[in-house]
């Protein structure tokens, strides 16, 4: 017999404040790109009506578990700030959060959704009933769906192992209403009657989810398109206990080219390695947003948003039926734009990491190199190479002087470097006017262009056709002796080359 006491008193525990969404992860090791949209809708709907975002840990597949993965949803969601109002480590009104916590409470609901007569007790030795290919699937007559209570009785009281299936009606459809596909009608002949109770006692996943859902009065369930399938049984499930059942939210996937999905074990990157890629968590948590989501009206065309903004115009309208494909170069300039609009202060913490994988010679300021490596990095691991010449100045060759917009030349070049050495030695105050004046008034002099000057000495003094900064602030960074050292090595290195 159902506990109808203890139900009770659990259904008057059931908030009924809004809305209420859910982020449901399994800790299996880390975010992936999909999981980690599913968490930003979802938080994203929950602060856009003023709801409540409720974090909750399935745990029930104990083999799949990774040790530390719970460990790593906290440190995900705290990095991109989704915080929860409920949850394991916070508690709340419904408490537990963790399913393998909750699971003395999906037997009772199984027993009053026998009693209700959607469900029943199988003892059969093979899952007769059990859907095996998906394709060829054709309802198999279960001899135990029919028995007597009597029977049944018998059959507990003799201590026999057995499942709790879900009765699904023989004959007729079954019609779930999604938010982004709409009505979507399913003949309950392909469904099968499915397991709510394992033979160990714990719930299937699809069980246990639709019971929590329910006990923590959540409004909308956002998940991926691949459990549409499923989603007939759960209205069935609420159905049969006479529950008011939720929005459905089930967004396509999110794919690493037209065909196939994205997918951890084909080398496709995960939140944590796209942090470890260089990538910022806000371009992240911006651009995964916009993987099947649209804003719309007056921010169409808007691609760069805060979270704040995000909260305000995200509606579940936005989302797309079709699948998203990643696009690692789309995220790249997302990236980009994001180190741009950074506070220099708040750019120079997040690159010193990087600035000094390369740069060990703590002389050299790790800010002052940020500076000149703002306006001209798109990821932070592009740095270390931008930068590697500040501890040590690289072999060269001497064509690196020759530059026909510059006008350079290796004769030219070998005269200006003598001329610019001695003005420097002159130069008191090592700064980046003093040395902007140094090279301009150079320029002036002999009549010729500022890069006529700039050119040889930035190449001299880093030793690369490309660098972030230019003469001025290379030579600022490195300081006034360093840079004569460097320009004496360049002008050795022409004078052999005549």
């Amino acid at each position: 017999m159902a506990d109808m006491n203890w139900i009770n008193e659990m259904e008057s525990r059931i908030p009924v404040d809004g809305v209420r969404t859910r982020f449901a992860p399994s800790p299996t090791g880390y975010m992936h790109v999909g999981n980690l949209r599913t968490a930003l809708y979802t938080y994203l709907i929950a602060r856009h009506y003023d709801g409540k975002f409720i974090l909750r840990i399935e745990d029930t597949d104990q083999g799949r578990l990774v040790e530390g993965a719970v460990d790593v949803i906290y440190k995900t969601m705290r990095e991109c700030g989704l915080s929860h109002d409920e949850g394991p480590d916070v508690g709340g009104p419904v408490a537990p959060y963790v399913q393998t916590e909750r699971k003395g409470f999906y037997i009772k609901y199984a027993q009053w959704l026998v009693e209700r007569g959607h469900a029943y007790y199988c003892f059969c030795e093979k899952a007769e009933s059990e859907e095996e290919e998906a394709a060829s699937f054709q309802r198999v007559a279960d001899p135990c769906r029919d028995m007597s209570a009597d029977e049944v009785q018998a059959k507990l009281d003799a201590g026999l192992p057995y499942v709790i299936r879900q009765r699904i009606p023989e004959d007729g459809t079954v019609t779930f209403h999604d938010e982004i596909f709409g009505d979507i009608t399913v003949e309950t002949k392909t469904l099968d009657d499915q397991v709510l109770i394992k033979r160990d006692g714990l719930p299937t996943s699809n069980f246990a989810n639709v019971i929590d859902d329910h006990m923590m009065g959540i409004t909308h369930v956002v998940r991926g398109s691949e459990y549409l399938s499923s989603a007939p049984k759960y209205n069935l499930l609420y159905e049969g206990f006479g529950w008011d059942i939720p929005k459905y939210v089930h967004c396509s996937p999110v794919m690493r080219d037209a065909h196939n999905k994205m997918s951890k074990r084909k080398g496709d990157p995960s939140y944590e390695d796209l942090i470890a890629q260089g990538y910022l968590t806000d371009a992240v948590v911006n651009y995964v947003t916009l993987l099947g989501w649209s804003p719309r009206g007056e921010y169409a065309e808007q691609e760069i948003f805060t979270m704040d903004e995000l909260i305000k115009v995200f509606d579940i309208q936005g989302i797309s039926k079709s699948p998203a494909i990643f696009d690692i170069e789309k995220l790249r300039y997302f990236n980009s734009a994001y180190i741009r609009a950074m506070e220099p202060a708040a750019f120079a913490k997040v690159a010193e990491p990087f600035i000094r994988q390369a740069v060990k010679n703590e002389a050299y300021d790790a800010a002052g190199i940020a500076g000149i490596l703002q306006q001209r990095c798109e990821v932070l691991t592009d740095i270390p190479e931008k930068v590697d010449f500040f501890d040590a100045l690289p072999e060269y060759s001497s064509e690196l002087y020759i530059h026909k917009k510059s006008k350079t030349d290796i004769p030219g070049s070998l005269d200006m470097l003598k001329k610019m050495v001695a003005v420097f030695e002159a130069t008191e105050n090592w700064n980046d006017e003093s040395i902007l004046a140094a090279m301009t008034g150079m320029a002036e002099a002999e009549g010729v262009k500022n890069a006529k000057v700039m050119w040889p000495v930035r190449i001299a003094i880093a030793g690369k056709a490309v660098t972030p900064g230019g003469a001025v602030e290379i030579a600022r960074i490195l300081g006034k002796e360093e840079s004569l050292r460097r320009m004496a090595k360049g002008i050795e290195l022409l004078e052999k080359a005549l």
